[in-house]
């Protein structure tokens, strides 16, 4: 394994925003930036087809590997090719370390400086993962992108226990670092480190530092998006991204709404990923330009005209708000399938939107009228 190669070329730059385009090479082929992941925690995006995906036109989305490690476990995937050859998904895959579920299943786990003891939540068998043990795991899978494990810390933590965190989250970053230099030739996924230090900035700084020094493929931005108020996320979001440097791909872990998102790309964010798109599908909100609106209302019953009639995606062409309200009335299975599609498709032309509006140097005029527009809300 060698770290020698970029992964990463910017193709256009806006003048007044630090928002970019670019493309990112990786081994199942590129992928145009900025770009939204969709989640599949578990080789799978919920309620989607691999070929629904590839027909919207993602190049990448994300899996687990805490889930994936569980159930079906790695020899499995290892044996059928990767997770490419188990799903049938012929894009790349993104795998996150677990470190996020380390953070959510607080009750299940102990963390070490070795490493993170839990117990699974599936069948409270206990587990030991360390820095390598994670990188092993995900070049078992084939990932094409691996983040290092870290330790994520929540909204409020006190200072002293955030600095704890990132110490281990550091050195984990080495130690992972290492582990994938040494992983077997025929594996060719990129490791990306992770920025932490919670909503401290002397910490963050501290933690950019660290990243840039380890120089992994690309870099993302972790603890964001966990609890805090919108203006703490703008503030140490920009914090966060302002010194990342230019030749390398910028993740922000979790984030999924078309604000969120705007803010993201505004400060030169790459690709960001988030189950709220499919997860709000499920129950019954759907994207459109002017807000989210809510389809389980009465006032869609006989509403025969289409969820957003500047989507052109199959489900606008082809159902009708009476007619999807009623699937999701009878806990019609085809109503989550049809609601993920469509939310999904909406955040991807989205995205074609944005990496338009800044090459043609219009990046910051789109992104006030989008969120005026949105922000009027629906319903």
């Amino acid at each position: 394994m060698s770290d020698s190669s970029a992964i990463f070329r910017q193709e256009h730059a806006d003048a007044h925003t630090r928002a970019r385009t670019g493309t990112m090479f990786l081994p199942h082929g590129e992928v145009q930036t900025p770009a939204f992941m969709p989640v599949g925690t578990n080789a799978t995006v919920k309620a989607m087809t691999k070929d629904w995906l590839s027909e919207i036109g993602f190049q990448i989305i994300l899996a687990n590997t805490y889930h994936l490690y569980l159930r079906p476990g790695v020899e499995c995937i290892r044996a059928a090719g990767g997770l490419h050859g188990f799903s049938g998904w012929k894009g790349n895959f993104l795998t996150d370390s677990g470190g996020y579920q380390v953070f959510s299943l607080s009750s299940f786990r102990k963390i070490t400086r070795e490493g993170v003891k839990f117990r699974s939540h599936i069948d409270g068998s206990t587990h030991f993962l360390t820095p390598e043990s994670v990188v092993g795991l995900q070049a078992g899978f084939n990932s094409d992108i691996q983040m290092q494990l870290d330790v994520c810390t929540g909204f409020g933590t006190e200072w002293k226990k955030a600095k704890e965190a990132l110490v281990i989250t550091n050195d984990w970053a080495s130690r992972a670092k290492k582990a994938w230099l040494a992983s077997d030739e025929s594996y060719s996924g990129k490791l990306f480190a992770i920025v932490q230090g919670n909503f401290f900035r002397d910490l963050r700084k501290e933690s950019v530092d660290s990243v840039l020094e380890l120089d992994t493929p690309g870099i993302a931005i972790g603890g964001l998006s966990v609890g805090e108020p919108r203006d703490v996320y703008a503030e140490f979001l920009e914090l966060s991204a302002e010194n990342l440097p230019e030749d390398k791909p910028r993740y922000v872990m979790g984030i999924g709404t078309p604000d969120y998102i705007l803010d993201a790309v505004y400060h030169g964010i790459d690709i960001f990923d988030c189950v709220l798109p499919t997860r709000n599908a499920r129950n019954g909100s759907y994207f459109t330009k002017d807000g989210s609106i809510n389809i389980k209302k009465e006032c869609h019953a006989r509403d025969f005209g289409p969820i957003d009639p500047e989507c052109g995606c199959r489900v606008c062409r082809e159902y009708s708000r009476s007619y999807l309200r009623h699937l999701y009335k009878n806990d019609e299975i085809l109503s989550s399938m049809l609601a993920s599609y469509h939310n999904l498709a909406f955040l991807h032309g989205m995205m074609r939107e944005i990496r338009e509006a800044i090459a043609n140097g219009s990046f910051g005029a789109y992104r006030d009228r989008f969120l005026r527009r949105f922000s009027g809300g629906a319903e």
